[in-house]
């Protein structure tokens, strides 16, 4: 026995959806447990708090970008981000979370020490301080991205005389009425963005180098607002769940099959909303639909701020920038006094934190997910990775609650290491797949850093959400690849389980 006990239990990383949501789920499901959330910004929300750009917005409809356990009680299903973090600030508050909130801690490292069945985490303050926390378990709600440095597409601005902003770090209070706006993007940042700077600036262009697939619907849902006023509010919910969970699995497949039957839909959508004489060409990508997550146009917004005449999407490529605007290759030049680069995400894995085992760093690279939530040979440690086809938080659900699942099991057990054991002669045998087979620029510049992906369950980040939740609920936590062993009274056998497996 150790001379001390850990500080927590259960630590989890970052107070954004995944942290929140497991959070909840060990209040509801190991209320024995203790735990801690730390997070290194001063409010909860992750994405939602440092993102401030022009309308900032979900990309998802609430009723599974919300959790499974609190219904979302808000008119419309597209949500603007004050809308998403007052959902999650109220969870935390009427669940009791935020008591267990450690605010300005930022993971620097984290060293699981076998014999001790522990992690010891080192975390640095806002004032440069260090301490050291110990957890048994760490739950790595950190997102997938660098929330420090977004991707640099190399642009040289030394001519450009007015103002260049990335919208990971839109200043307070920016005014820009009457401003001509470059946005050099297409995804859906830069969707979001241009309709919601069209109100206030003299004109917003969207300069995209390739056209991105969009589709547009209604922010509000409405089966979902019927729902609500005629039947109790969790069964509404539920219902409108299933609703919309079929639905985006439906519409991925389709996109999949038959590729060409759903370009044609997409297309009948935006010629509905710009008319007969839209620029076809401009809303036609070189991919297929769901090569990249489709862009979300809600209640045709971008489309009706460019039939207005305050908007446009231009499609070239840049030459350089100048003093008053952005040259294209083709001679053309858009005037700007603002160019917004709306050019995409830096992955990062594991909230850049420097994860060790017994003082032997981690490559991440090297292991495989265990059922989208752990990792091979790595005790003690689950991840939330949303999917790419759905929903965020459709995973960071499963996940928490099978985390839950393999904590009791544990304590029923008496045991006190959890590791996804790969053995050396099994690792040979797998058939590696591609982990991400989008052409999403963030995602193909990432993989290098991501863990590996097998073609068979469950050494793999499936992308079927339906199918992971029967076997994250339903299937047995102890499936003879998740290893449940004691530290010190049969250490040895796990010992000789990881060596084997090395």
């Amino acid at each position: 026995m150790l001379a001390t006990p850990s500080d927590f239990d259960v630590l989890i990383v970052g107070a954004g959806i995944s942290g929140i949501g497991m959070a909840a789920h060990l209040e509801m499901m190991c209320p024995r447990r203790s735990y801690a959330i730390v997070e290194r910004r001063d409010q909860i929300g992750g994405t939602w708090d440092l993102f401030r750009y022009p309308g900032i917005r979900s990309d998802s409809d609430m009723h599974t970008l919300g959790f499974v356990f609190e219904p979302w009680r808000h008119e419309k299903s597209i949500a603007d981000g004050p809308s998403i973090l007052e959902y999650l600030n109220r969870i935390a508050d009427e669940r009791g979370i935020r008591p267990h909130i450690r605010f300005g801690y930022k993971v620097v490292s984290a060293d699981f020490r076998p014999d001790e069945a522990r992690w010891h985490v080192t975390v640095e303050l806002a004032d440069g301080e260090r301490k050291l926390l110990t957890a048994n378990f760490i739950y790595l709600g950190a997102g997938y991205y660098d929330y420090d440095d977004p991707y640099d597409a190399g642009f040289d601005f030394s001519e450009f005389e007015g103002d260049v902003i990335h919208p990971q770090f839109w200043p307070k209070d920016y005014d820009y009425t009457g401003k001509k706006v470059v946005v050099v993007g297409s995804g859906a940042t830069a969707v979001t963005i241009v309709p919601s700077m069209a109100d206030k600036a003299a004109h917003v262009t969207m300069l995209q180098r390739t056209p991105t697939w969009m589709f547009s619907r209604p922010a509000k849902d409405a089966i979902a607002n019927f729902l609500r006023k005629v039947l109790p509010e969790k069964v509404a919910y539920a219902i409108t769940r299933f609703k919309n969970i079929t639905m985006q699995d439906f519409s991925f497949k389709a996109a999949r099959n038959k590729p060409e039957k759903v370009k044609q839909a997409l297309h009948k959508r935006i010629e509905k909303a710009l008319g007969k004489d839209y620029d076809k060409e401009a809303f036609t990508p070189p991919y297929n639909p769901w090569e990249q997550r489709l862009c979300l146009v809600p209640d045709n917004d971008l489309f009706e701020a460019m039939k207005s005449g305050r908007a446009s999407v231009v499609t070239g490529n840049i030459a350089k920038f100048e003093k008053d605007g952005v040259r294209l290759t083709s001679g053309e030049l858009l005037p700007a006094d603002i160019i917004v680069t709306a050019t995409g995400l830096k992955l990062a894995i594991a909230g850049k934190i420097k994860i060790s085992v017994a003082g032997e760093p981690v490559d991440f690279s090297q292991r495989y997910y265990y059922k989208g939530c752990m990792f091979s040979n790595l005790p003690n440690l689950a991840v939330v990775f949303g999917y790419l086809n759905a929903s965020w938080t459709l995973r960071a659900d499963i996940n928490s609650e099978f985390v839950c699942r393999v904590l009791n099991h544990m304590e029923a057990t008496g045991t006190n290491l959890a590791t996804p054991v790969l053995t050396a002669e099994a690792e040979a045998k797998i058939e590696d797949d591609d982990l991400f087979d989008f052409s999403s620029g963030y995602i193909q510049r990432g993989k290098h850093i991501m863990p590996k992906s097998a073609k068979d369950y469950p050494w793999r980040l499936n992308q079927e959400y339906v199918f992971d939740r029967k076997v994250l609920r339903q299937g047995d936590v102890d499936d003879g690849l998740l290893s449940f062993t004691r530290a010190g009274a049969n250490a040895m056998m796990a010992e000789e389980q990881l060596e084997a497996a090395e």
